[in-house]
């Protein structure tokens, strides 16, 4: 039996990527610089690999930016906007289409981006046109198995299959199908393919994650026919196919019947997996790679249970034909837990990143190959760490699963959002068009010093909050001077919009280098829910009502909304999510009755991860969607009908959840809207949404500044969908990761086209 990973994180255990991505962007490092970076990391990964055990060791799974605008490059699917020559792919146009620019006589912004099926990972959609040309545009692939045979590594090149890509790309072109597409597509991959083979590569990877989700039986024939077309030109190459994020179900047959030589499935997410290959047999020549240790949570694995399927899977498939593999990449996970030298010793022990998932991989093989007595301590060790977790008083709050058995009559507003709009109207006396921000501003480099000074002792407490105090102070008196009508304090207390919630709440716990990657060089820290979740106190009203005191304005109050908190966290393992999830939602309730004691007109409860945890198989969808709503509402329900409730979601697909959306019963929705083309409106066309909605008006994760005429342009087009009393005008996201130099101008141009519509009166309502 053989050991495998589908693919490793590639930030670097110290963020290394992230440094030397902005380090380029700010002109401080060269190309060279960052090409240097990037090999560090890709050798340091081949090396861990190897010394861990693992025989299928990924290349190409390594990106300066994702894997889908490696694979648009690769393939040449480079929008027209972006003045590519034709030549290969390089780094200004690869970064042009994730970042946009603004350069030089070009003002072009960047391709949308989206959530990585139902992870917090962002990936850039492909753009695809009828008559779209491909061609092989990157060296890529070729260039990175060459760097690990130097290193005497012989990896398994992973590719994103062609036809997910296709599925995953979008068309202006109404009615175009990008799948139309694949027959222009596949000679590219059989070139990619047929070079790897001759540079000597044994396997090769091709993801299509897309089976995992439903599919028509159009979609399927797609397959078959691709991999009846590439089978062709493989070589010497075996061809594994890889699913992962769950059950392939009825695409089942359809996998393992394909002309390659392996096929792999999660048997985590997917464990359903397992009945089918039990059912429905494997076949005789073929490799199945079994998914059996969890890349997306980071919790150690039972080994024992994970053998117990191995024993299952050896009735279908001989050991000599099993994979031992990771469900899915590893980049959802942080490094190494060893790294964690803060965190209570209690919780390390039951904890698995990346390096220790590699040595459950190899544990499992060896138990395998070698008998379970060869490695019976370490199992023995592995059995008691489960134990002690599943039986601490420090895991299990008395008390709290009692309070999280709440009825409906709590998760309930006492009025109609009709009623209340008025109420608020009155209340508020806010302008057609109300401007506003949707939370953070720059996090500075000042203001990442002054909190890592006070980890580190060298300052004190009251000397950090005079600076964020003063932070806040200026940051209001610029909204002001700017003429935005609700205000925010700018967030600069806060590391991260979890991260913040959770330190203040009992259940979690925070690394120092737990960091993943979301896109690009944006790292996040996932907190750890490990136990029973309670808020023992007030979280945010000391810096809402110090900015509220500044201005006669509203200040509103930012929160983080349960589900997203749930979804961007690591969730205990122990219990159903549903149930972790309200216990988020009375510590945050209690948050919201605290803010609304103390004054605060508008409350803010973000909820941008809702639709990343809508489960991909649609059957699914009506559970999910009615506990996250209800979590919502049992945070929100105790607000008074005066107090206006906000929240704000970005870069999903709302048109298939636009009732759950609705059932939020929030008074103003502020959304993402102009990455995606607009897009969004399409939705509202559709669907009688009554509550107050801000479309966001300008893409801030782009460094480009839009123009006054730009925003404008966004606004009228939503005056076309939405009536005038609905309309609010923000950005499409935080501010947190732009540069003053972006912020202000942006804004500005912002406020006035907001003023400008106001004047001329050209919003037409519905």
């Amino acid at each position: 039996m053989k050991a495998s990973v589908i693919g490793y994180p590639r930030i670097g255990k110290h963020r290394e990527l992230k440094k030397a991505l902005e380090g380029y962007w700010s002109g401080r490092l060269s190309i060279d610089d960052l090409a240097s970076a990037g090999a560090a990391i890709r050798r340091e990964n081949w090396l861990t690999q190897r010394d861990a055990g693992i025989d299928f060791i990924p290349s190409n799974d390594f990106s300066l930016y994702d894997q889908v605008l490696d694979t648009i490059a690769l393939v040449g699917a480079v929008p027209d906007r972006f003045h590519w020559d034709g030549g290969t792919v390089d780094l200004d146009t690869y970064f042009a289409m994730a970042r946009g620019a603004q350069r030089e006589g070009l003002d072009v912004a960047a391709m949308e981006m989206t959530k990585w099926f139902d992870t917090n990972y962002h990936y850039l959609v492909p753009e695809l046109h009828p008559g779209q040309r491909f061609s092989l545009s990157s060296r890529k692939p070729f260039e990175e198995f060459a760097e690990a045979r130097e290193l005497d590594i012989t990896t398994r090149p992973a590719l994103l299959g062609p036809v997910s890509f296709l599925l995953l790309a979008k068309s202006r072109v109404e009615g175009f199908d990008p799948l139309d597409l694949l027959d222009a597509l596949l000679p590219v991959y059989q070139e990619v393919i047929s070079d790897l083979a001759a540079q000597g590569a044994g396997w090769i990877q091709l993801d299509e994650p897309c089976f995992v989700q439903d599919r028509t039986d159009a979609e399927r024939g797609a397959l078959e026919h691709a991999y009846s077309v590439l089978a062709t030109r493989r070589g010497s190459a075996n061809l594994l196919v890889q699913t992962y994020f769950g059950p392939v179900l009825e695409s089942f047959r359809t996998l393992v019947d394909l002309p390659v030589q392996g096929i792999g499935l999660d048997l985590v997410r997917g464990a359903e997996n397992l009945g089918t290959l039990a059912t429905e047999g494997f076949p005789a020549d073929k490799a199945l790679a079994a998914g059996l240790i969890d890349g997306r949570n980071i919790w150690a694995a039972d080994l024992d249970a994970a053998l117990d399927v191995l024993g299952r899977l050896s009735d279908v498939v001989p050991s000599d034909r099993l994979i031992v593999s990771s469900s899915c990449s590893l980049l959802h996970v942080p490094y190494d837990a060893r790294l964690e030298h803060d965190l209570d010793l209690r919780l390390v022990e039951w904890l698995a990143f990346a390096e220790q998932k590699l040595d459950e991989i190899a544990l499992l093989t060896a138990a395998v190959n070698r008998g379970p007595d060869a490695v019976a301590d370490d199992l023995a060790a592995r059995r008691r760490a489960l134990d002690r977790r599943r039986h601490s008083e420090w895991v299990h709050r008395p008390g709290v699963e009692e309070r999280a058995a709440v009825g409906r009559q709590d998760a309930a507003r006492q009025m109609p959002y009709e009623q209340r709009r008025e109420i608020q109207r009155v209340r508020l006396d806010l302008p057609a068009f109300p401007t506003t921000t949707i939370g953070s501003f720059p996090q500075t480099a000042e203001v990442r010093r002054n909190r890592n000074r006070l980890q580190k002792g060298e300052i004190t407490q009251t000397e950090h909050d005079a600076f964020i105090a003063e932070e806040i102070r200026r940051t209001i008196a610029l909204q002001e001077e700017m003429g935005i009508d609700v205000l925010v304090h700018g967030e600069f207390e806060r590391s991260d919009m979890v991260e913040y919630f959770g330190e203040r709440m009992e259940g979690f716990a925070f690394t120092r280098h737990g960091w993943v990657q979301s896109y690009g060089s944006r790292c996040i820290r996932p907190p750890i829910i490990f136990g029973d979740v309670f808020r023992p106190g007030p979280m945010t009203v000391k810096w809402s009502t110090f900015a509220q005191s500044l201005t006669d304005k509203p200040v509103k109050g930012m929160l983080t909304g349960p589900v997203t908190i749930l979804n961007w966290s690591f969730v205990r393992d122990d219990q159903p999510r549903e149930d972790t999830c309200r216990q988020i939602a009375l510590a945050i309730r209690d948050e919201v009755g605290d803010l609304q004691e103390a004054g605060i007109r508008i409350i803010q409860v973000d909820e941008p991860a809702l639709r990343e945890g809508l489960p991909l198989r649609r059957r699914h969808w009506p559970d999910y969607l009615e506990w996250s709503v209800f979590c919502f509402r049992l945070a929100t329900g105790v607000a008074n009908p005066e107090v206006q409730i906000h929240t704000h979601m970005c870069y999903s697909e709302f048109d298939d959840i636009i009732e759950a959306i609705a059932a939020l019963d929030a008074d103003v929705l502020s959304i993402e809207n102009s990455r995606s083309n607009l897009e969004l409106l399409d939705t509202f066309r559709r669907f009688d949404y009554r509550q107050g909605i801000g479309p966001g008006v300008y893409d801030i994760h782009s460094p480009r500044v839009p123009s006054e005429e730009e925003m404008a342009h966004n606004l009228r087009a939503a005056g076309q969908v939405l009536s005038l009393d609905q309309l609010w005008v923000n950005p499409d996201c935080g501010l947190k990761t732009r540069r003053w130099a972006e912020v202000e101008p942006a804004l500005r141009n912002m406020v006035e086209a907001a003023r400008d519509l106001r004047a001329a009166a050209v919003v037409v309502s519905k």
